[in-house]
């Protein structure tokens, strides 16, 4: 069951910024509700086929530059594997993140510089202990392209430090379609190294909705993990300044 479950989370994120595992340095506009769905998915890793439906990340933003998020992601096990649980829910977490620098991603000079800082939650069927984490992220915009480099460090559900590194590459932010990549590391000490890539694409329909859709291909202690992404975010005004 550890092996397992190590091959469907990682320490720290799953789908920070949608498609991605690592995250930007950017937060919900104060007073809105911000939907990270992915309605379906599939996962495959050593030799188990995954229904993921769905993957949720709930963001709000509850003051200036700051926002709450949690997040979950529900696994439906397609095999029919005696002793294995159907279902679980795992990637759960609470998390505050800050805009410490306002920069490119905010419309201002230089790179935006954000923290976010959390509790892993217990999972059901999955790990059943608590665990923290702290990241800083720090993303640049051009016009040709978007860059965010993500560092963790985590306590995990099993009490192992975890460290993370992840970087995204976007493609053009003004284009409506535009391609997009991750790569990132992620070890847990006394426990195994988590190597992936992903690349797909986000199509910005409007400046509250955008739908993405990628493909992941990881390696988790010499066992490959395939994974197909899909899914929208989408932004509410719940409370608006007088």
């Amino acid at each position: 069951m550890a092996m397992m479950t190590t091959t469907l989370t990682t320490a720290s994120r799953a789908y920070a910024y949608r498609p991605f595992d690592s995250t930007d340095a950017s937060v919900a506009t104060t007073g809105d509700l911000e939907f990270e769905l992915g309605p379906v998915g599939y996962h495959r890793a050593r030799e188990r086929n995954f229904l993921v439906a769905p993957s949720l990340i709930i963001n709000y933003g509850f003051a200036s530059r700051w926002e709450m998020v949690l997040q979950g992601r529900d696994f439906i096990l397609l095999d029919d594997v005696p002793g294995e649980p159907r279902v679980r829910l795992v990637d759960t977490g609470f998390f505050l993140k800050g805009v410490l620098r306002e920069g490119s991603l905010q419309g201002r000079d230089g790179p935006s510089v954000g923290t976010e800082l959390g509790v892993l939650l217990p999972t059901v069927n999955g790990e059943p202990g608590v665990g923290a984490t702290g990241i800083v992220i720090v993303s640049q915009r051009w016009e040709a392209a978007t860059l965010h480099v993500n560092g963790a460090v985590s306590l995990t559900r099993a009490g192992n430090a975890d460290f993370f590194g992840g970087v995204i590459l976007e493609g053009p932010h003004a284009w409506a379609v535009r391609p997009v990549a991750e790569v990132f590391v992620d070890h847990e000490v006394t426990a195994d190294t988590a190597l992936s890539g992903l690349v797909g694409a986000i199509w910005r329909a409007n400046e509250s909705l955008s739908f993405d859709a990628a493909v992941r291909v990881a390696a988790v202690a010499g066992s490959p993990v395939y994974e197909a992404r899909l899914g929208l975010t989408w932004a509410v005004p719940v409370v608006r300044s007088p």
